[in-house]
Order: structure tokens, then C-alpha cells, then sequence
């Protein structure tokens, strides 16, 4: 019963995920998306998309991945790729979070949980590589169907959009190539900031 106790309090404290809300818009652009739902398109996409990997994958790991990986902004909020300095910041409070919210859970669990999290940060495994090219491909395609609404509202640029995403090439150069494509469009329509030297 002590298991059960554990497991369900995490589930509870999870539901403030759905609170969570991220900067980008629905492909409709009726309103801001959660995380929750965000965690839940990306497991969607990780079960169609995966022929695209670049190496042959555990979809199944990837799908756990995509499910948990922005549990910690339920404490850490949610920061924009685009924002570096936040973002620093932000990695410390994210740890603690993933102590915290995974530590509900029988010890087990939170070794596992806390293990798949920190896979997913480090980008090394293909299965890592491939669920971080489609939490990138995701708000990305929302941008693109938005007129590229957080983009021009954050004053993104061509090289920043290079910088923050050109790890989805690791894992799929398929979407790496539809990625570029948008990108292109959003500066031929305009709606990235001028820079200097950008590339």
C-alpha cells in the first residue's frame, strides 16, 4: 500500500503540469499550449515519425522520454530555447525539480524517471537525439502555422534558430531538412531579426 500511496501522490503533483504553459501556440492558434500537451504530441510523433531516425530506436524509450522530460517546469517554469541566459539559469532549478517531483515516487521508479530525464538532456544515446529533434520539430511546426507568431514576438533571428536546433540533424536528417525549409520561410517572409553576420 505504501507503494501505491507514493505512486499515486506523484500523479497528483504531476497534474500541475497542465498549468504549465509554453510560449508557442496551438496549430490553430486558438491559444498558448500547455506541457502536458506538448508531452503528449511529441509521444504521438515519436510513434509516427520514428522510420525518420537517423539510427535504429527503442520507440517505446523514446515515447517515456517525451512523456517526462518537462516534468521539472512544473517548479522551473517554462524558458523559451531561444532565451541562453534564462536558460543557464534555469538547468540548476531543473535538477532540483527532478529530485523533488521523481523523489515521490518509489525509489525504483525515481531512479528510473530521474535516469531517462537526464538521458534525454544529455543527447548522446539515438534515442535521445531522436526525442530531442521532435521536441524541437514540434514548436517549431506551431511557429510555421502561426505566422510565426513567437518567433517574430521574441525577436529570433536566422542564426539563432541555426544555433538553438541544428542538434535535430543527430537525430533525424529528415526533419532536419523540413526544419530548414521553415527556417528559410520565416526569413524570406520577414519574420526573423536581422543580424549582422548571420548565417
Amino acid at each position: 500500500m505504501e507503494r501505491l500511496k507514493k505512486q499515486i501522490e506523484f500523479l497528483i503533483e504531476i497534474d500541475k503540469i497542465k498549468h504549465v504553459f509554453r510560449k508557442t501556440r496551438l496549430f490553430d492558434g486558438s491559444r498558448y499550449e500547455n506541457d502536458a500537451e506538448h508531452a503528449w504530441h511529441l509521444a504521438l510523433m515519436a510513434m509516427v515519425l520514428s522510420e525518420h531516425a537517423n539510427k535504429e530506436i527503442d520507440v517505446a524509450k523514446v515515447i517515456k522520454m517525451v512523456l517526462i522530460h518537462d516534468i521539472v517546469e512544473i517548479d522551473a517554469g517554462d524558458v523559451m530555447v531561444y532565451d541562453q541566459q534564462n536558460r543557464q539559469l534555469v538547468t540548476a532549478k531543473e535538477s532540483a525539480a527532478a529530485e523533488r517531483i521523481f523523489g515521490l515516487l518509489p525509489v525504483d521508479q525515481k531512479e528510473e524517471f530521474i535516469s531517462l530525464w537526464a538521458e534525454f538532456e544529455a543527447r548522446e544515446t539515438p534515442e535521445a537525439k531522436f526525442a530531442a529533434a521532435i521536441d524541437r520539430l514540434q514548436p517549431i511546426l506551431q511557429n510555421h502555422l502561426n505566422d510565426y507568431h513567437a518567433w517574430r514576438a521574441y525577436g529570433v533571428s536566422f542564426a539563432m534558430l541555426h544555433a538553438s536546433n541544428r542538434h535535430v540533424r543527430e537525430g533525424s536528417e529528415a526533419i532536419w531538412n523540413i526544419v530548414q525549409q521553415i527556417f528559410a520561410d520565416a526569413r524570406d517572409k520577414g519574420a526573423l531579426i536581422q543580424e549582422p553576420n548571420a548565417e
